[in-house]
């Protein structure tokens, strides 16, 4: 019964949060994106084309001027457009058009972490001011000291785009700024303009690209200079996410003007939350018209770990970042009024200065006028407080149900002093959040023992001291949260490709936006401390552009070499699941720069790799948006796509033997020779033919063939080694994993019943657990 009215409470509140937060529409129609491929050759404008299909279609008795929305021109050919079914079944037979699909709305998935890798960025302003970095976001707060434009020269001659914004200036740091509205729906909060009212933009793009900054923290903790990985590079804002999410439209809409702009490397830290197709993908059409024009597409790889298959933005044309942690950790202690000291996870910037507060727990205090009783006290839902004997104490809360977190604000609205609170999920247990109060996330021995003190004794005391930032020795490790491989889609790509820093990362903010994960916190700060691979992404993105800055001729795919195969070798025994959850390190920028080898793929081995994977004709150009073709591919493992990493599935039963060719490109020393060495377990064989590869020239290729044997294995997790190429003065690594797995599951992706699971894009990769907020 406890259990059950402990359930009752939180999903009333929950229930009541939904109501207030959903929106409705009185339109029948709603937005669609139709995609009608590659742009054809000319400048003739589109658009006129795009309102007669519109017309023919919508008939004389609607507008087309009311049903438009974007008319996609710049970089790829299509448009969106407020259609009822029976217009999208009409546009989808005509001449020209290679697919129709609804506007899915995604979600959205820091000083010393480049200190952290030992990265000191001295390029200077002249080759970075040369690279753009683009941030499909929500939007930036310009008048952050991270984008100040002091000492920079105006905008590279290469640059197209526009600061089409009011209430919004550019300037030599920030060049371009856009947004992005399908549905035209606007919360109170959101600003029709580029500018950021959610922080997370302004997070993203300070961590990418941000100007130095001293004496930057978050409320007095953490303080130092904040920095991005390309001070001196350009950034261009295309907010395309808002307090509802970010709707497909809009994201192809920005990817669109992007490449058209001239950008170099574009930053997504957002993506779905359950397995899409390519085809159905917008970030991952849109990154493939970036690759077709140069650009590195950097994308987060989501926040559904510790969970196996989890991960998401996994094209192999994109750069899919995990997150781990720095060697600094957020702590704040709790003293008993006997002594006692124990230690939990909270970003607390609130000094009690040492004063001691009665100490009570939750589920003495529960708000009988309501209904509650201590088993909704207990864990301090909102409103299940009683506010008379809160009020001036600090409140022991039990653990919310497996999945839920608290913001801590129950006890605040309750007028008490801070909160002690425990988790139900030891998953969970690797990051910090702020809170809008005193606050501190124990263990739950450690909860045992306060609430051992408060029974036995007769007036309990307590205090929360102000947070600290001890050293975290055992970092990196990839944090909890971060989306683990293999690949639902394409298992023979590792996913993630590589890890970079994303817990309680500090860096710029937008200072209407809450600062602690309670969304109605009125306070206002510069800059936050938040986790997720939303934050790791625009590590990887500012290394991106760092690499570019030195080399600008190389294309997206040995960029990704360069960072993947230079990469720090993680500690394999802290992670259970191994390249599934980093992929092939963990990101070194300064390294990256002269990586030897490189793997380079082009627009034709994707389309080849499409093509092997089951593409016919048709649905390769919904990808595509081209006249390619698959006529002559013979449908096959994915093993010959030139990528510099080897994964191998194998289904329940069968032998381990897989051959995977590979092509590698010099870029070091013209005069050069390399040795492949193998590692891996010993009943996996694994032959490197050639072993040695001699070049005489820049830009020299060489092509070698990796085959993979072993006995039957069934059921069996991954197992991974690596091949390393070495000249003795550069090490090329690429790791090689095997594993059972059956393609699909457990999203039993080859059934019908994923013609039913629509996609939900996220407006962001930070963290966002399951909250349960006191603004319900």
């Amino acid at each position: 019964m406890a259990k059950a009215r402990l359930l009752y409470f939180l999903y009333a509140f929950l229930f009541a949060a939904l109501v207030l937060n959903c929106h409705s529409y009185s339109h029948e129609r709603k937005v669609h994106v139709v995609y009608m491929g590659e742009r054809p050759k000319g400048d003739a404008p589109l658009a006129s084309t795009h309102h007669s299909m519109l017309k023919n279609v919508l008939g004389s008795g609607s507008s087309t001027k009311d049903s438009l929305v974007y008319s996609y021109g710049r970089s790829f050919n299509g448009f969106a457009a407020k259609l009822t079914d029976e217009e999208v079944a009409k546009l989808s037979k005509m001449d020209g058009v290679v697919s129709v699909m609804p506007n899915h709305i995604l979600k959205l998935h820091t000083t010393r972490s480049w200190d952290f890798m030992g990265f000191n960025g001295k390029l200077g302003s002249s080759k970075e001011g040369d690279v753009i970095v683009a941030l499909l976001d929500t939007g930036v707060w310009p008048e952050s000291d991270s984008f100040s434009d002091e000492g920079l020269s105006p905008p590279p001659v290469k640059w197209k785009g526009t600061c089409k914004a009011t209430n919004f200036t550019c300037n030599n740091k920030i060049i371009g700024a856009r947004y992005y509205n399908s549905d035209n729906f606007y919360d109170i909060t959101d600003f029709r303009s580029p500018r950021d009212s959610i922080g997370h933009g302004t997070h993203t793009a300070s961590t990418a690209a941000g100007r130095e900054v001293a004496d930057a923290s978050y409320l007095g903790l953490a303080k130092g200079v904040a920095k991005g990985g390309v001070p001196g590079a350009r950034i261009a804002v295309y907010k395309v996410c808002w307090s509802f999410g970010c709707g497909l439209a809009d994201i192809l809409a920005a990817f669109d003007d992007a490449i058209a702009d001239g950008v170099d490397i574009i930053s997504v830290s957002l993506g779905s939350d359950w397995p899409v197709d390519y085809l159905e993908d917008p970030i991952a059409i849109g990154a493939f018209h970036a690759m077709k024009n140069g650009i590195l597409t950097s994308n987060s790889a989501g926040n559904s770990g510790p969970f196996p298959v989890s991960v998401s933005n996994f094209a192999p044309w994109t750069l899919t970042v995990a997150a781990s942690t720095i060697d600094r950790k957020f702590i704040a202690q709790v003293v008993l009024g006997n002594g006692q000291t124990f230690t939990g996870l909270s970003i607390n910037s609130f000094d009690l200065n040492g004063t001691t507060y009665p100490l009570i727990w939750g589920g003495d205090a529960a708000n009988y006028t309501i209904g509650a009783d201590s088993t909704a006290s207990g864990p301090c839902f909102p409103e299940a407080m009683n506010s008379y004997q809160v009020k001036g104490k600090i409140v022991l809360c039990d653990a919310y149900p497996q999945g839920f977190f608290s913001d801590g604000a129950a006890i605040l609205l309750a007028n008490g002093v801070g909160t002690i609170m425990t988790v139900s999920d030891p998953i969970y247990t690797d990051f910090a959040f702020s809170y809008p109060l005193p606050a501190t996330l124990i263990s739950v021995d450690d909860w045992a023992k306060i609430l051992e003190y408060i029974r036995a004794t007769d007036n309990p005391f307590a205090t929360i001291l102000l947070g600290e930032t001890p050293k975290d020795v055992v970092a990196p490790v990839v944090a909890s949260f971060s989306s683990r491989g293999p690949s639902p889609i394409t298992p023979d790509i590792l996913k993630p490709d590589i890890t970079a820093p994303g817990v309680d990362i500090l860096a710029a903010w937008s200072p209407v936006a809450p600062p602690s994960i309670y969304y109605d916190d009125k306070r206002s700060v510069n800059f936050n401390i938040i986790s997720g691979t939303s934050m790791s992404c625009p590590h990887a993105s500012g290394a991106a552009a760092y690499v570019k800055a030195v080399h600008p001729n190389w294309s997206p795919a040995a960029i990704k070499s360069a960072l993947m195969t230079t990469a720090y070798v993680m500690d394999p025994r802290k992670h259970k699941d191994l390249e599934f959850s980093y992929g092939s390190g963990h990101i070194n920028p300064e390294a990256a720069l002269n990586p030897g080898l490189v793997f380079d793929a082009s627009v034709e081995d994707y389309i080849n790799f499409l093509c092997k994977q089951g593409y016919n004709t048709t649905t390769l150009r919904q990808i595509t948006g081209d006249n390619s073709t698959c006529s002559s591919t013979i449908i096959g493992r994915a093993w010959d796509l030139n990528y510099p990493s080897f994964s191998l599935y194998v289904l329940d039963g069968q032998k381990i033997n897989g051959v995977f060719p590979r092509t590698v490109t010099n870029v070091g020393s013209a005069n050069s020779t390399y040795t492949a060495t193998m590692y891996m377990p010993a009943d996996i064989t694994v032959t490197v033919e050639p072993s040695v590869l001699s070049f005489s020239a820049v830009g020299e290729q060489k092509k070698f063939t990796v085959t993979v044997n072993g006995p039957e294995i069934a059921q069996q997790p991954i197992v991974s080694g690596a091949i390393v190429w070495s000249d003795g003065v550069r090490a090329v690594r690429t790791p090689l994993v095997v594993y059972n797995y059956l393609p699909g599951a457990p999203y039993n992706l080859d059934s019908d019943s994923t013609t039913n699971k629509k996609a939900t894009f996220r407006g962001s990769s930070i963290f966002h657990t399951k909250m349960i907020t006191g603004d319900n």
